[in-house]
């Protein structure tokens, strides 16, 4: 999808097909998961190469920031901020001295957010300027996501650190053990989509990170100290973003650690236990194969009270344990 802003917002449609010239006042030039025709139009009415989504996805630094002859060529991965389902897909940028050209192939609210301000008044005459307010709201984007995930790990710290009283009683049906392993693996799957979300959220804050210094640097003859200025604030935003993100993924990891804690704790309390089945059981069968075997000559053998004279003692031998680890509070 193609749409055109000038410096107060959305321009009506226009055909910029076949070498159209674009409207005088276009400055933001809007490339949705742009069509084959839609990328020709506008490499025809700018002259400006819009590049592929196989371009846009290169990992290397060479290939996301690149001079070209009349500006600049830059892409990033950027999450979609969708909490259900978040992707990372390539965003790119053309930044030239008349345009600014955006190809992207997911929606993004930081586009919303900045078509809104435009429409709501606030002026963005020149291509870095425009530039500058997505990448402003691209930021406040990120910052709202890791608010988020710090509440999410909130949620999840306490259910971990309370989970003897969060599991609560078994529903019918339902054996406690059953309980707590399902509650455990719901644990679990909540620290990974976190972890796997945070790896995503870093991804886009680095390739931020990379761009706003490197347009500075780049355009620094061009920018009117308002402008620099603003590269500065969102310098120091994304820093400051990248210091939590990183404290957010040390909460990951030590929930991850704590929650592994617990099932290694779930797993020693079935040891315990098969241990002391196991202790309990030797003593009586110690005694059983004594009083089984078959030799002439046994003390008990012609006795009358033999027989419940050794199931005695075998009920006595199994309790004996019993009692012992109860004591010690083993079960």
């Amino acid at each position: 999808m193609l749409t055109l802003h000038g410096p107060e917002g959305l321009l009506a449609p226009a055909d910029v097909g076949s070498g159209a010239a674009l409207p005088a006042d276009t400055v933001w030039i809007d490339l949705n998961d742009p069509s084959a025709e839609e990328a020709r139009a506008v490499e025809a009415a700018t002259g400006i190469r819009v590049p592929s989504r196989t371009a846009l996805s290169e990992v290397e630094s060479s290939s996301r920031l690149r001079r070209l002859k009349n500006g600049l060529s830059l892409s990033t991965p950027m999450i979609t901020f969708e909490r259900a389902d978040s992707q990372v897909k390539p965003l790119g940028f053309v930044l030239t001295a008349d345009h600014l050209v955006t190809v992207r192939f997911h929606e993004l609210r930081a586009f919303e957010a900045a078509q809104k301000r435009l429409a709501e008044g606030e002026r963005a005459a020149s291509s870095t300027e425009t530039f500058l307010l997505i990448v402003e709201e691209l930021v406040d984007g990120l910052a709202d996501a890791l608010e988020d995930m710090g509440a999410d790990l909130d949620a999840l710290a306490t259910r971990v650190f309370d989970f003897d009283v969060s599991a609560g009683r078994p529903r019918t049906g339902e054996t406690a053990p059953r309980r707590r392993d399902l509650a455990l693996r719901r644990i679990l799957r909540g620290i990974g989509r976190r972890g796997k979300a945070l790896g995503k959220i870093r991804s886009s804050l680095l390739g931020l990170q990379r761009i706003v210094p490197y347009v500075a640097g780049a355009c620094e003859d061009l920018l009117r100290q308002e402008e620099d200025g603003r590269f500065e604030t969102i310098r120091r935003d994304i820093e400051s973003l990248d210091e939590f993100e990183t404290r957010l993924s040390e909460n990951v990891q030590f929930l991850l650690d704590a929650a592994l804690g617990l099932i290694q704790i779930e797993q020693n309390n079935v040891f315990r236990v098969l241990t002391v089945v196991s202790v309990v059981g030797v003593p009586p069968t110690l005694i059983a194969s004594m009083y089984g075997m078959n030799f002439k000559h046994m003390p008990e053998l012609d006795w009358a009270y033999g027989y419940p004279y050794a199931l005695g003692l075998i009920l006595i031998s199994a309790l004996v344990p019993i009692l012992y680890f109860r004591i010690r509070g083993w079960f």
